[in-house]
């Protein structure tokens, strides 16, 4: 079992950058794809990305692909997200998830609590 604490989140200008971490808990974090996932207001939560166990596969969003970048450092138990050119409709909740399968379905076992994310136009 793993539990996810996501942090980075907070308000900033169009065009500016965050970047997201989710450090887990427990002992086997390498053994776990992890992904991102958003949810705005009065929409459905939808993914953002996603990393295999190993780090060698990567998955995107078409609407974050050339802006987002997410990574992992396995030593550190924790996933990133780094977030550069943010436009407003960026804005969500942002959640991190694992479990033992790479997927961009919201079907992942363990999730965080979220954090928020806020662009100003």
């Amino acid at each position: 079992q793993v539990e996810l604490t996501e942090s980075g989140g907070g308000l900033v200008q169009a065009g500016g950058s965050l970047r997201l971490s989710c450090a887990a808990s427990g002992q086997t974090f390498s053994m776990y794809s992890m992904g991102w996932f958003r949810q705005a207001p009065g929409k459905e939560r939808e993914f953002v990305a996603a990393i295999s166990w190993s780090g060698g596969d990567t998955y995107y969003t078409d609407s974050v692909k050339d802006r987002f970048t997410i990574s992992r450092d396995d030593a550190k138990k924790t996933m990133y997200l780094q977030m550069n050119s943010l436009k407003p409709e960026d804005t969500a909740v942002y959640y991190c998830a694992a479990d033992n399968s790479i997927s961009n379905s919201d079907a992942y076992n363990y999730w965080g609590q979220g954090t928020q994310v806020t662009v100003s136009s």
